[in-house]
């Protein structure tokens, strides 16, 4: 008789201790917010750098003439460089949207 009434409590408690998860888990909610996110202006930055020092070099370098390659090459990579931060610089501000976390 013990050995039933023992049997019957070990399945009560069982039972009772595998509902507890799946009760806890239907009260979870997953809570999403609407955030603002905008590219890194610091990374865009530093590829329009690139970008217009190359691009400002090769035309400083054909627009030169004579003796003063270098020198206009150099001019180019500069002016183009620093061209192509503050454009990139003005993109990465715009470049922002909703994102749902």
């Amino acid at each position: 008789m013990r050995a039933k009434s023992f049997t019957a409590a070990l399945l009560i408690l069982a039972t009772a201790a595998t509902a507890l998860p799946a009760e806890a888990r239907t009260h979870h909610r997953h809570v999403t917010h609407r955030v603002w996110v905008c590219e890194n202006p610091r990374h865009a930055g530093n590829t329009g750098t690139i970008v217009g020092a190359i691009g400002g070099a090769l035309v400083g370098n054909a627009v030169s003439s004579g003796g003063g390659k270098t020198g206009g090459t150099l001019i180019g990579a500069g002016v183009g460089g620093l061209a192509g931060h503050q454009i990139a610089k003005q993109h990465a501000k715009r470049n922002c949207h909703y994102e749902y976390r």
